[in-house]
C-alpha cells in the first residue's frame, strides 16, 4: 500500500496553504497583522536550505507592533488560508486543508528591538511543539480551534524584544525528500517578568533542519491510508524545547 499513500500524498499537494497573521495572549486577540510579519503569499517553503528559512520571503506586512507577553502566559497564534483568512465562502481549506497533517512549533531569538531586528543570522531556541499525540496532529488541534494554536510562554524566559517563530510542517508528501512544506512567520514580541533564562539548544535558520530528518523525510500514512503514522511515534524537527 506504499504506492497508496504515495499517491495520496500528491493529490494533496495542491490543497489549501496557510499564513501565521495574528496574536493573542492570555485571550486577548492583538489584531489582524499587529506585530506579524506576513507575505501575501501563502505558499510554503521546501528546501530547508532556502535562505528565508527563519521567517519567510516577500514579506508584505508588516508594522511597528511589538506584542507585550507575560512570561508564563497563553499564548494564540492564529492561521488562516490567506490574509484575512478564508479565501472563499465556506473555504474547505481554511484555516488549512486537513490533509497537510503535520507538527507546530514556536522558536524566540533574542533581539535589540523587535520592530526593526531582521531575522537573518539570529540564534533561535524553541520554546513549545506539538506533534502527534493520542491520535492528533497539532495541525487537527489548529483547525479545530478555528485557526488557532496556543501554547504557554515558558515562565523563566527573559524579559527583553524577541522575534517569535511560528512554523507548520505540513507532511502529507514528505514520504519524499523535499516535498515536506514548511509554513512560518515571525511575531514581534516583548516577555516581561522576572525569567532569567536567555535560551538553550541554539540553532540557525537556515541550518536546524536537514531534508533527510525522521520529521521531515517521513511516511505519516499506514498501510490503509490513514495519516497517523500507522501506530508509530513521530519525531518532531529541531532542539528540544525550552524547560523550566
Amino acid at each position: 500500500m506504499k504506492v497508496q499513500s504515495i499517491v495520496l500524498g500528491l493529490a494533496a499537494l495542491a490543497s489549501g496553504h496557510t499564513i501565521f497573521q495574528k496574536v493573542s495572549v492570555n485571550g486577548a486577540d492583538q489584531g489582524q497583522l499587529k506585530g506579524v510579519r506576513a507575505p501575501d503569499s501563502d505558499y510554503p517553503i521546501q528546501n530547508v536550505n532556502d535562505a528565508a528559512f527563519a521567517c519567510n520571503k516577500d514579506i508584505k506586512h508588516t508594522d511597528s507592533t511589538v506584542i507585550t507577553v507575560p512570561a508564563g502566559a497563553q499564548v494564540g497564534a492564529w492561521w488562516g488560508h490567506v490574509i484575512g483568512g478564508a479565501q472563499t465562502t465556506n473555504d474547505p481549506d481554511n484555516p488549512i486543508a486537513k490533509s497537510h497533517k503535520g507538527p507546530i512549533m514556536v522558536y524566540l531569538a533574542k533581539v535589540d528591538n523587535a520592530a526593526t531586528a531582521q531575522p537573518n543570522g539570529l540564534k533561535w531556541f524553541k520554546v513549545a511543539e506539538d506533534g502527534l499525540s493520542n491520535g492528533q496532529w497539532a495541525v487537527d488541534k489548529m483547525i479545530a480551534n478555528n485557526g488557532w494554536h496556543y501554547f504557554t510562554m515558558p515562565t523563566c524566559v527573559a524579559p527583553g524584544d524577541y522575534l517569535m517563530r511560528v512554523e507548520i510542517i505540513a507532511l502529507h508528501g514528505a514520504q519524499m525528500q523535499g516535498q515536506a512544506q514548511f509554513y512560518m512567520e515571525c511575531a514581534q514580541v516583548r516577555i516581561t517578568g522576572s525569567g532569567t533564562n536567555s535560551g538553550s539548544n541554539f540553532v540557525s535558520f537556515p541550518g536546524a533542519y536537514s531534508a533527510n530528518d525522521p520529521g521531515v523525510l517521513v511516511n505519516i500514512y499506514d498501510n490503509t491510508g490513514n495519516p497517523y503514522m500507522g501506530g508509530k511515534a513521530y519525531t518532531i524537527p529541531g532542539p528540544r524545547a525550552l524547560t523550566c
